[in-house]
C-alpha cells in the first residue's frame, strides 16, 4: 500500500494534509514531516499542511493557511472518523487517503493505511518514507522522532516494538539526530503549567477503586496563564502512581464550547468506554469531548465502576 500512495502523491499537483482536532505532537509532526518530504520530493507541488494550531507545538513547525482547492488529494494522518478531521471540506477533493495507527472506526478515504499495531502514526509514515522515493532530511526525521516519541510517551507503551527501535535506531544514525534538542523542543515548558501540575496533583480526586480525576475549570486555565489544550495534555504526566490505576483530566474549552476528557489507564480497556460517550482511542489512551461537567462526572462514575471490576477480576492473579 505504500507504493499505492506514492503513486497517488505522484499524481496530484495539489496536496493538502489534515489531521485530527485538538493537536497533539504526533499528529502535528506527522503532517509537517510529510508535507515537507513531499515538497521535498516534488518542488513543483503546492503542498498544505492544514488545521487549527496550539501556541504550545509552535517551536515544532508552522501549519498553512487554508485555502480553496480543486481537483486535489487530501491525506489525512492519525485520525480514525471523518467527524474528527479538523478543517477541511471531504467534497473539494478529489481523492483522499488515510494513514492511521488507531483502532478502526470507520471506512472515509479511497485509499485507508490502518496499522493499528504501530505506536503512533508518525513510525507508520518513517516506514512510508524508507520504503517510497519519498525524500528525508534531518528536519523531517526529527520531526518523526518527535512525533513517535510523544506518543508513545518515551517508548513506555507495549506499542513500542523491536521493530519500533530498529527503525528508530535507523532514522538516528541516517540523519545524525540530536536527542537533547529534540527533547527540548518537546518537553521545555513555562513555569505556570509546572504550577498548574502541581494543582492538578493537589487537588485530584482518588476513588476506592483507583480511579483519579480532576475538572479544570476555565477560572482555573486562566488563573494560571494557560489554555485549555496544554491542560488537558497534562493527563500523560500522571503515569505510575500506586494508588491510581486510571485517571483522567475534565477540562473546560470555552474557546468551542466543550468539555474535553482526556483518559489513561495502566490496566482496563477503556476505549469502549470512551466510545459509549462518543469518543474513542487506543485501549489505554482515549478521550471524549463532552457539553457539560455533568456528563462528565457521568462518565466518571462509569470508569469507577469499569475499574472496580477489573482489580476485582484481577484479585487472585
Amino acid at each position: 500500500m505504500y507504493k499505492e500512495i506514492y503513486e497517488k502523491i505522484k499524481e496530484y499537483e495539489t496536496i493538502v494534509i489534515a489531521r485530527h482536532v485538538g493537536v497533539d505532537p504526533d499528529a502535528l509532526c506527522g503532517q509537517l514531516a510529510l508535507r515537507d518530504s513531499i515538497k521535498l520530493t516534488f518542488p513543483e507541488k503546492k503542498v498544505l499542511a492544514v488545521g487549527t494550531g496550539s501556541i504550545k507545538f509552535l517551536q515544532i513547525g508552522k501549519l498553512d493557511k487554508g485555502e480553496d482547492v480543486t481537483d486535489a488529494l487530501l491525506i489525512v494522518v492519525d485520525t480514525p472518523d471523518i467527524k474528527r478531521v479538523d478543517s477541511v471540506d471531504f467534497s473539494q477533493f478529489a481523492y483522499k487517503i488515510k494513514i492511521d495507527h488507531h483502532p478502526f472506526v470507520e471506512n472515509f478515504c479511497d485509499i485507508e493505511l490502518i496499522e493499528d499495531t504501530a505506536c503512533s502514526a508518525c513510525e507508520i509514515l518513517m516506514k512510508l518514507l524508507l520504503e517510497t522515493d519519498l525524500q528525508c532530511d534531518m528536519e523531517i526525521a526529527e520531526k518523526l522522532y518527535m512525533g513517535l516519541v510523544s506518543d508513545s510517551n518515551r517508548f513506555l507503551f507495549n506499542s513500542c516494538t523491536s521493530s519500533t527501535f530498529k527503525l528508530v535506531a535507523k532514522y538516528i544514525e541516517m540523519y545524525n539526530l540530536d536527542l537533547s534538542k529534540m527533547y527540548q523542543k518537546l518537553y521545555l515548558r513555562p513555569l505556570n503549567e509546572v504550577r498548574l501540575e502541581g494543582y492538578i496533583s493537589s487537588n485530584m480526586v482518588v476513588t476506592e477503586n483507583s480511579l483519579a480525576y480532576i475538572q479544570i475549570t476555565d477560572k482555573v486555565i486562566n488563573e494560571f496563564g494557560v489554555d485549555s489544550a496544554a491542560a488537558g495534555n497534562m493527563v500523560n504526566n500522571f503515569n505510575f502512581i500506586e494508588e491510581i490505576i486510571v485517571w483522567a483530566t475534565i477540562t473546560e474549552d470555552v474557546k468551542n464550547n466543550q468539555i474535553r476528557v482526556s483518559i489513561r489507564s495502566r490496566g482496563p480497556e477503556i476505549n469502549q468506554m470512551a466510545e459509549k460517550y462518543g469518543g474513542g482511542g487506543h485501549k489505554f489512551a482515549s478521550g471524549v469531548k463532552l457539553r457539560t461537567f455533568a456528563e462528565a462526572m457521568q462518565l466518571m462514575n462509569d470508569l469507577d465502576k469499569l475499574v472496580g471490576e477489573y482489580k476485582e477480576k484481577n484479585k487472585e492473579r
